[in-house]
């Protein structure tokens, strides 16, 4: 079926085809050798705190996946605490978060 005026309008406006607002990505952070992504996930109105942390470790890309039972009013908010919470797993584990 093609796409009708109202899909187009939420496209031009920052909705996706379902009438959500559309998401978008999160830079990734350096922090202290490691790679961590935010990826908050959508809770009803609000955002949960998650992410995924990867460093590369004798040629291997490891990844650690987190999510946190904080809630957040807006994604950007989630995206920065998401951000400090893979610091401080960083900070507090190491590389023990991929055994």
């Amino acid at each position: 079926m093609a796409p009708g005026i109202g899909d187009m309008l939420r496209g031009l406006m920052g909705g996706n085809a379902q009438g959500g607002a559309k998401q978008t990505a999160s830079a990734p952070v350096t922090y202290n050798g490691y790679l961590i992504q935010p990826e908050p996930k959508p809770e009803g109105k609000q955002w949960l705190t998650a992410g995924v942390i990867t460093k590369e470790i004798d040629g291997t890309v490891k990844e650690h996946r987190f999510v946190r039972g904080d809630y957040h009013g807006s994604r950007d908010t989630a995206a920065e605490f998401s951000i400090a919470k893979g610091q401080q797993i960083i900070d507090l584990e190491g590389d023990r978060i991929f055994d």
